[in-house]
């Protein structure tokens, strides 16, 4: 052994502590960061050739630096409801670039999830990675390849528009009066004559109601539901027309504003008849309105046939017991909220709720292959030829809000075959915290079905 060696072996061992201070340092400095991941120091002896048994060649200790990408953090309560964690495997899709919509930004990972809205409504963490999504068709539905990174876009809260919804579906739940006199003019009833129906005002009907529905522009439409007891047995006439009748154009035998005529037929026991009962009001009600507005079809649900679920011939007065109308006048954007499932909703002033992205989660065969970066992250680079992207059918994916405003609260971790999204996500550095961002690698997985959580 000579005295070089000796030295040698001393300075090795200090170069190898130094490294493993300097991790901690690390881990401690970014004790605030949210979605660090902390960093272990490894120890390998080097061993030198020995010249022989009655000699020792020293030859020291190096250390290797171990990125605890796939260990999982604390998680913490945020009051943001665009604060985001994952609970269990996979990264945000989030997009490094100079501004939300630079063509040349590249598609990174991340477990950041404290993400805000900037000045033009795009959310981004702190790091400055803009949070990508699919956009939603109309139906809820992904358009496109769930593979092809290029359907991806930029989440934005502001630039949504408001949104209006017209009316498919009426329900109704009523009584009518089975001991009620038959009006005389009954006699001469015909519906589709103005001197001897109810939309004219000619004949008194023996019930009516008002149903208020909703055209395609949101705007608010009066129909009135008017009924007459018949001269045969457990029939009613039936009468559906506008008020005023100037808002809808008749067509065929329909006139003064009517949009539907027929008979109500009841069993003897008073529930429904619909084998007996008019089939124009067992079909779409197809509207057409005036002033340029699009045509409405409506289905009218009148009860279970032998039911006395809708409507009923019982001897009590006749009453409307409850009614249904789906659809709402133009409303507002509110807020969003991101569901259990990764789908972002735009929540409207109107009480309607539109499904508008699908956050992805993308998955790694290796989480700690990826290399480490700026910005509470890594760059990871392929483990294959070609990167595999996929929507996950058999591993869950939630997106979930911490109810509990806590000051810090620990979380169970799912398994790698289980991913939670909770909000937010603020833990010690030793402890795993999620932070890592790659360049395309293995997976995406996406999910699309419900909400919750809400901006104002």
């Amino acid at each position: 052994m000579s005295l070089y060696g000796a030295l040698f072996s001393g300075v090795s061992g200090m170069t190898a502590n130094s490294n493993a201070m300097g991790m901690i340092s690390d881990n401690i400095t970014n004790l605030n960061t949210v979605g660090y991941k902390g960093t272990d120091a490894q120890f390998v002896s080097l061993v030198t050739s020995q010249g022989g048994s009655d000699s020792y060649a020293p030859g020291g200790v190096k250390s290797t630096p171990r990125s605890l990408i796939n260990k999982p953090g604390l998680l913490q309560t945020s009051d943001s409801a665009t604060d985001l964690s994952i609970e269990g495997a996979g990264f945000f899709v989030v997009k490094n670039g100079t501004s939300a919509t630079d063509s040349n930004g590249t598609i990174e990972f991340t477990r950041a999830g404290s993400f805000t809205p900037d000045a033009d409504g795009f959310l981004r963490n702190t790091a400055g990675l803009y949070l990508q999504g699919y956009k939603l068709a109309s139906d809820g539905t992904i358009p496109g390849n769930l593979g092809d990174l290029s359907n991806l876009q930029t989440i934005n809260t502001s630039g949504l528009t408001g949104t209006a919804e017209a009316t498919t579906k009426v329900t109704l739940r009523a009584n009518l009066q089975s001991t009620h006199a038959i009006n005389p003019a009954e006699a001469t009833y015909n519906a589709g004559t103005s001197a001897n129906n109810m939309a004219s005002g000619a004949i008194t009907p023996d019930f009516t109601r008002d149903v208020l529905v909703y055209d395609a522009q949101g705007g608010s439409k009066n129909l009135t539901m008017s009924f007459l007891k018949s001269s045969t047995p457990n029939q009613w006439h039936v009468e559906i027309y506008a008020n005023p009748s100037s808002e809808v154009t008749t067509s065929g035998s329909n006139v003064d504003g009517q949009v539907a005529t027929g008979t109500l037929a009841f069993n003897q026991d008073g529930t429904l008849d619909l084998s007996n009962t008019s089939s124009s009001l067992q079909s779409s009600i197809g509207i057409n309105w005036t002033g340029g507005v699009s045509p409405s079809s409506i289905d009218l649900n009148l009860g279970t046939d032998g039911t006395a679920n809708g409507m009923t011939q019982f001897a009590s007065d006749s009453a409307l017991i409850s009614s249904s109308v789906d659809g709402a006048v133009f409303g507002n954007v509110i807020g969003v909220q991101v569901g259990d499932d990764g789908v972002v909703t735009a929540l409207f002033d109107n009480g309607l709720a539109k499904a508008v992205y699908q956050l992805p989660i993308a998955t790694f065969q290796n989480p700690n292959g990826l290399t480490r970066a700026n910005g509470n992250g890594s760059v990871g680079h392929l483990c294959h030829s070609s990167a595999r992207y996929r929507r996950r059918r058999h591993d869950r994916a939630l997106y979930t809000r911490i109810l509990e405003h806590r000051p810090r609260r620990r979380v169970r971790e799912a398994d790698h075959h289980s991913a939670r999204v909770l909000r937010l996500v603020q833990d010690h550095p030793d402890r795993g915290r999620d932070a890592d961002r790659a360049e395309p690698g293995e997976e995406i997985a996406s999910r699309t079905t419900k909400t919750s959580g809400r901006i104002g």
